[in-house]
């Protein structure tokens, strides 16, 4: 049986009720509440579960906060992550949330639910909102598989996410393609050397800002990605006018092929756009427009994604928009 005391202070004024539960083949469990009700309660439910032993040990997720949580997530599993910059703001943002102070177990879904429509009333872009609630629901997976709290339960899973939002369909038309590379060509010639291997090769901006001269295999025509989104190795085709672009760049001495930073392309690819009078055109979407192309010169699904590196084919489809005439002259 259960043991309830009452708490008192200094002047014998009850303040709360210690539970204590002993049984064999379990460790003591101890716990306070501010009243008898909520005491008898969890004593009851913890005394269920030993009796058809189905317990599990709950203290520690009772007293860890999600705060503390956050902070051991952020040391020790964050850092392995590729995309570990990006994380560290989700993970600042949930510290400073009010949901923070409070501890694992506590935690409903009817608090992730409340958390998430404050966002949604913010304005936060729904891939804003899956992306802070997939931490946060990652943070007590690993919590209940790694940290030893097998009791708790994800409070994130049940709770409904926002949409996604449709994909980008932007691609180049009319001459879009000629005055943007003109006007990359007039700010910087390497300049308009990168948006041209974007659209002929659909690699990634990252991938492209992380080419070494090493990786670059002119005489078989490809490029060996080590470090891609998904982490795995990626060895992509060239096109006739995308080697001839590489054979023509000086080389550096650092082994890198582009004297372009990451900042100071996506700065100058900006500007450029803006020189050329085009309006609504990422970086991205030169992968976009490269992916169609493959698909419109009659590659199949998995030729692309060998080409473009995509694992999810839904996601692939949804970077195709393939021009009707092209699909008509397949057909003929």
């Amino acid at each position: 049986m259960a043991a309830i005391r009452p708490r008192k202070d200094r002047d014998g004024v009850v303040i709360g009720y210690q539970v204590q539960i002993q049984r064999k083949g379990y460790p003591s469990q101890t716990k306070t509440f501010r009243n008898k009700a909520d005491a008898q309660a969890w004593a009851t439910i913890v005394e269920s579960e030993m009796q058809r032993g189905v317990w599990r040990d709950r203290s520690e997720s009772e007293n860890t906060t999600l705060k503390e949580a956050l902070d051991r997530y952020a040391e020790e599993i964050t850092p392995n992550k590729k995309g570990a910059a990006q994380e560290k703001y989700v993970i600042a943002y949930w510290r400073n949330h009010p949901l923070a102070k409070r501890f694992l177990s506590s935690l409903r879904s009817k608090d992730i639910a409340n958390a998430t429509r404050e966002m949604e009333t913010e304005g936060k872009a729904p891939n804003t909102i899956r992306l802070r609630l997939a931490l946060l629901s990652n943070i007590f997976t690993v919590a209940s598989t790694d940290w030893g709290m097998e009791a708790l339960i994800n409070p994130v899973k049940t709770v409904r996410k926002p949409k996604p939002p449709r994909g980008r369909d932007r691609r180049l038309v009319g001459d879009e393609e000629e005055r943007l590379l003109s006007a990359c060509q007039t700010m910087n010639p390497e300049l308009a050397s990168i948006v041209s291997i974007a659209i002929e090769t659909a690699m990634r901006q990252g991938e492209i800002m992380g080419m070494t001269w090493d990786k670059v295999d002119l005489k078989h025509q490809t490029i060996t990605l080590e470090d891609t989104k998904n982490g795995e190795k990626r060895i992509v085709p060239l096109t006739t006018k995308a080697t001839q672009i590489l054979r023509d760049l000086p080389r550096n001495l650092d082994g890198k092929v582009w004297t372009y930073t990451k900042q100071g392309v996506k700065a100058s690819y900006i500007k450029a756009v803006k020189k050329a009078g085009i309006e609504g055109l990422t970086f991205h979407d030169l992968r976009h427009e490269a992916t169609s192309r493959l698909f419109e010169k009659g590659l199949g699904l998995m030729q692309v994604a060998a080409i473009t590196g995509h694992k999810n084919m839904q996601m692939l489809k949804r970077y195709t928009h393939l021009k009707p005439e092209d699909l008509v002259e397949l057909l003929r």
